[in-house]
């Protein structure tokens, strides 16, 4: 799929009007859903073995005068997952990362009972700050998907998180707002989700000289994105990519094996080369 902004009218009034020529859409979607199901089933046996931080290897800091990593080495890869999970959710990609080169690959785990996406956005920044004095790195890539891919932005959009973060990679994230399931209003950070809230609207604002590099993965079939073009970065200051994947639901987002190969092309784009937010360019999910 070449990267587009395009996306697809919303399928079931389609199918009404136009029976004929949706009926492949119509098995795409039976299929996505199965896929949705296994997945969630999986992700439910799992889920339990990530609910605990992350442990990680216990090193000794840097001492102040000493050499930063060489330039050419790539830089940690933290993963953010979304509303209600944890990290288990990144098993596979974490894998498929470790597998193509990424030395350095750390999942973060945010609490359920976070109620504020600046609030998250801050321990983030606190974590990633963490991260670079433990590596030696000055900046970081991050994959968040859904909520989490909105922790991130912010982070690196609103509170100088661009300093720290390279590329920020979004599956199924809703940054314009979404509007699907209204009876979890009642949860705060869903309310933060819905179009026109004032996080929402924080993310709208003039962003100059912002310095990461977005690549929003977006589906056409995500049911939880209402409009389906919520998941792309649409901003006139923030260099970006919207990468279209087809056949795909929200939840397969992070273990497709076609996206995960997409992200990987993400990660390894040189800040020189990528186009406007009004642009798009060779980056291909396969």
């Amino acid at each position: 799929m070449k990267v587009t902004r395009a996306a697809l009218p919303f399928l079931p009034l389609c199918q009404r009007l136009f029976p004929s020529r949706l009926a492949g859409l119509s098995v795409a979607l039976l299929k996505a859903t199965a896929l949705e199901i296994a997945i969630l089933a999986g992700h439910l046996l799992l889920y339990p073995a990530g609910i605990t931080p992350e442990r990680r290897a216990t090193a000794a800091l840097p001492s102040p005068d000493a050499a930063r990593l060489p330039t050419e080495a790539k830089p940690p890869v933290v993963l953010l997952h979304g509303f209600i999970d944890n990290r288990s959710v990144f098993l596979l990609l974490r894998r498929n990362l470790a597998q193509h080169g990424r030395q350095h690959v750390e999942s973060l785990n945010y609490s359920p009972l976070t109620c504020d996406i600046r609030t998250a956005a801050e321990l983030l920044g606190r974590h990633i700050e963490e991260i670079c004095e433990r590596t030696g790195h000055d900046r970081v890539d991050i994959v968040g998907h859904s909520l989490g891919g909105l922790i991130a932005r912010y982070y690196a959009q609103c509170l100088g998180g661009d300093a720290h973060v390279r590329t920020l990679v979004t599956l199924g994230t809703p940054h314009s707002g979404t509007r699907v399931a209204p009876v979890m209003n009642a949860h705060p950070i869903v309310r933060q989700m819905r179009p026109g809230s004032e996080v929402i609207e924080e993310l709208r604002m003039p962003a100059p000289g912002c310095r990461t590099l977005f690549v929003s993965f977006w589906s056409d079939l995500d049911h939880l994105m209402d409009p389906l073009e919520t998941a792309c970065v649409d901003h006139p200051d923030l260099l970006a990519q919207n990468v279209r994947v087809s056949g795909v639901g929200h939840l397969a987002l992070p273990v497709h094996p076609a996206v995960a190969t997409g992200i990987r092309q993400a990660l390894d784009i040189e800040e020189t080369g990528v186009g406007t937010a009004a642009e798009t360019g060779g980056l291909t999910v396969a």
